[in-house]
């Protein structure tokens, strides 16, 4: 499978596609809506990006029990019951005086949900597409979050003027509900890609079998840790520029968009290996430009420029299904997609009181240095050749770690 056009001539692609963006869609016009209602009512960099981004820490529960239902469900009732459930979530959090203690307690529940979506999805993407079209289709679906989080942001921003964040949350719980319409009349059924009972115990067992490879942690170390901490500089634009919020989201969406084409259609795969760590310093590096508090037009562009970075977790999502025993695909991914949201969510309750400490910009330059020094502790493991090299995996069980001598 080598061009998008195959990817869409494929059974199935096209409906989790169109599902998969229109849930991109209401997360962002409701996610947008959410952080200006949060900081209008109490004025607080934290809080606002909590509201955006704090929902996120709440997957660190469902990955610690709902995770072993990412193979043992069906997946064409999960994601349109998901999305159901996230539809009246959203329409809720519109009700008029609604405590902002009750819009939290509404965002954690939806936040250990949406830990078992991003599993059931992209093993059912992995299930859908040969193996060696993983990657060009989940560059696809990168590149549909890119362009809907760009239509997204200004949609959100023109709602919020024009109607008001209440309005712009009931436009996001609509759009949830045609995604779960998507899902349910585009999708085929399909028995579950793994048997057994869904129980906390399955899925503590399977996470620790997951995260027993060496490899495996180098590379889940990488998709977590930076891309949260750089997410905790986003977090920071509503208080950062409050009147130009939506368009310092929208040109980061156009980052990830470009960075998405270039390394899912144009990278060659001897290059995949040798492109993960630099992706990820130039996701922090121009950061530290807007502690200097530059121009708009200079700081859309620093910002455009960082999003190219986001591109770095196509390469090691497709090392890790490389490292990922058959049978656990879904569960491997939905690891990844909730330690790396709920990574996003710490880097928002960092970013946010280091911004409380100091400045929205300082505060930035100090997540962007952080995301950098990490990217580079880990970069030893994740080279060609190094520690963090793919290992050749067991018929039945978890890989065996293989080591080669660097001189």
């Amino acid at each position: 499978m080598r061009t998008y056009r195959d990817l869409f001539r494929t059974p199935e692609f096209t409906p989790l596609f169109l599902a998969s963006a229109a849930q991109v869609a209401a997360q962002t016009v409701s996610g947008l809506a959410l952080g200006t209602l949060v900081h209008r009512a109490t004025g607080s960099a934290l809080l606002s990006a909590l509201a955006m981004f704090g929902p996120a820490l709440a997957q660190v529960v469902g990955a610690t029990t709902l995770l072993s239902a990412a193979d043992r469900l069906p997946p064409r009732a999960t994601i349109t019951g998901l999305a159901v459930l996230f539809a009246l979530g959203t329409a809720a959090q519109a009700i008029p005086a609604l405590p902002v203690w009750a819009v939290f307690a509404v965002l954690a529940g939806l936040g250990v949900l949406a830990s078992l979506g991003g599993g059931v999805r992209y093993g059912l993407l992995h299930e859908i597409v040969a193996k060696d079209g993983y990657l060009l289709g989940r560059s696809l679906l990168n590149m549909s979050t890119g362009v809907m989080q760009i239509c997204g942001f200004a949609l959100g921003g023109l709602l919020v003027t024009v109607l008001s964040p209440r309005g712009a949350l009931l436009t996001g719980a609509a759009l949830y509900g045609a995604a779960a319409a998507v899902a349910r009349f585009g999708l085929a059924r399909r028995p579950p890609r793994a048997t057994g009972r869904v129980s906390v115990a399955t899925t503590w067992r399977d996470n620790a079998r997951l995260w027993s490879s060496r490899p495996r942690r180098y590379v889940y170390l990488a998709l977590w840790v930076p891309n949260g901490l750089v997410v905790g500089c986003e977090a920071l634009f509503v208080a950062y520029a409050p009147e130009d919020a939506g368009t310092l989201f929208a040109s980061a969406a156009a980052g990830m968009l470009a960075g998405d084409i270039m390394t899912g259609r144009f990278l060659p795969p001897r290059c995949r290996r040798r492109l993960a760590v630099p992706l990820l310093l130039l996701l922090a590096a121009p950061y530290g430009l807007l502690a200097l508090r530059p121009p708009l037009p200079v700081a859309v562009a620093a910002v455009a420029l960082s999003s190219l970075g986001y591109s770095a977790s196509l390469l090691l999502q497709e090392r890790l299904m490389a490292l990922t025993p058959d049978g656990l695909g879904g569960h491997a991914l939905g690891l990844h997609t909730s330690g790396m949201i709920a990574m996003q969510g710490v880097g928002a309750v960092l970013a946010g009181t280091a911004a409380e400490l100091t400045s929205p910009a300082t505060a930035m330059a100090v997540m962007a240095t952080a995301s950098a020094t990490v990217t580079l502790c880990l970069a030893r493991g994740l080279r060609p050749g190094g520690r963090g090299r793919p290992a050749a995996l067991a018929p039945d069980g978890p890989p065996r770690t293989r080591w080669r001598a660097r001189r």
